[in-house]
Parts: structure tokens; sequence; C-alpha cells
């Protein structure tokens, strides 16, 4: 039968799949809009499942915040050609308005979230019939505090949450820690929100290093003491030199806008190999 195109162009607004695909779907439906929607969805599952150990390394990484609450979420695909196509970041700010509107407490339960009556792992699924490619949510990190602000890095590959202790927060303030997190990846807050895991690797490389320096042997613990006091001022939030002013930590920046300021928990997700 004949497929006007306007019903190519209705069904592809309301499916993102190409235009041939959706003159095929119309087609082979005899123009059945139900019907097509469904063979498109089919071809989607069909790409999941073919292409279900292939690597996702690309993608866009997204923030935002809702009031007190912050998201981020990275949809993953193969190549970055799709990563940087208009109708990929449109579905992952979809998915990320979806998390701040609803605040699922898991990945699992963001994939149920439902968005005009479709769940989000279907929104996905759908989306890989279109490009071929295999795609997945690869991260979905949120927090919530007084004051929280987000950080997108250009190029929708790294992005960053925070949480302050002190509601309205000045803007710039907190644009500064959240750039700050980008740049300088921490660890963790503090030195006592380390992983003992962590800590142990830090203190086994000092010890390592310094018996190849032919360090004393009973140096080679407060050696590496040292070399982990050092790891703290360099990976811990608080303690990291502020990169707009060395002269300054994180923690003493916050005192000097406000002396009971501190961020309470952040999150960080990136792309890129660091």
């Amino acid at each position: 039968m004949a497929v006007s195109m306007a019903d190519i162009q209705n069904l592809r607004k309301r499916t993102g799949a190409g235009m041939m695909d959706c003159k095929n779907a119309l087609t082979e439906s005899n123009g059945d809009f139900d019907k097509a929607i469904e063979i498109i969805r089919k071809k989607g599952q069909a790409f999941a499942a073919k292409r279900g150990d292939r690597e996702a390394s690309e993608g866009c990484v997204l923030a935002g915040s809702n009031n007190d609450f912050a998201a981020l979420v990275a949809l993953k695909c193969e190549t970055d050609f799709v990563a940087i196509n208009a109708e990929f970041v449109g579905l992952t700010t979809t998915i990320l308005n979806a998390a701040l509107a609803n605040k699922p407490a898991s990945l699992d339960a963001l994939n149920e979230v439902e968005v005009d009556g479709r769940k989000i792992a279907d929104l996905v699924t759908d989306r890989m019939g279109v490009t071929g490619e295999k795609m997945e949510i690869g991260a979905y990190e949120t927090l919530s505090a007084p004051s929280v602000v987000f950080y997108i890095h250009p190029g929708n590959k790294l992005a960053t949450i925070v949480g302050f202790n002190k509601a309205g927060v000045d803007t710039q303030v907190g644009k500064d820690v959240a750039m700050q997190i980008a740049a300088m990846n921490p660890v963790a807050l503090t030195a006592e929100e380390v992983s003992e895991e962590i800590k142990a690797r830090e203190l086994n490389l000092a010890k390592e290093k310094a018996l190849e320096a032919g360090k004393p042997a009973n140096l080679i613990d407060k050696i590496a003491e040292g070399a982990l006091t050092k790891f703290y001022k360099e990976f811990t939030l608080l303690q990291q030199e502020f990169i707009k002013n060395p002269k300054q930590n994180i923690e003493q920046y916050l005192q000097s806008v406000d002396k009971e300021l501190t961020v309470v928990a952040f999150k960080r997700f990136s792309l890129n190999a660091e």
C-alpha cells in the first residue's frame, strides 16, 4: 500500500526511528500504526540481543537538579558518531528529567520509570533499533542535600554533582567546587572516608618505592605514612589545593565564604580514560 509522508513523519515523531525504517514498518503493517510501532520495537530488541557482547564505551553524560535533589546519568553507546547525535543527547536528557522528577533510588528503578507510557529501559532498546548500536545506562548517581549543584563538562563526557550542608549556597561557589571535582577527581571527601582498600594500596606502593630507592628498613613505615598523608592532600576533596587559588585548600576556600559551609557529598562520572 502507498504510505504518505505525513504518516511517516508521524511515526518518526512517535518512535524516533529513521524515515526509511518508518516507511518500511508502515508498509509491512499495511498502515496500522500500532503494528508499525511494534515492528520498530522488535527491531530494537533484535539489535539488543545481537550486540549484547559489544563494548559501549562512548556516550553522553548529563547532570541536573530538582530543589534539594541532584542526579547524574550516563547513556552509553558504541561510537562517538552516535553519542553526539541530537536525538541520542535528547534521549539522555529525557532519562535525566525522568530521574529528577521521579527520584528513583537505583539504576534498576530508573529503568522501570515510565515516560509517555514506555519504560526507560524500553526507550533505550527502541533507540538501539534506530542506530544499530548497543546502548545502556552506564551510570546513575544521586544525592540529596540542603543545596545541590551540578556541572557538565563541555562535550558531555564528564559530569559532577555536589551537595552542601547549607541552603542558598552562592552560585559561583557551588560551580567552583563542582568544577574542582571534575578537574581533580578526588576519591573521597575527607581522609576518614578513603576506603581501607585504597589506603592499603597506597601504603604498599609507597613502601615498594622506598625499598627500591634503598631507604633504611627502619624508616619504610614512616616514609609510607608520609606518602599517604600527601595522597590525602592530593585526592581528598576538602584537602585538595583549590585550582583557582593554590594558596587555599577547598575547606579553607569554603570557610572564607562561610565558616560553617562544607561539602557533605559528591558524585563524579567520566567516559574519558583517566
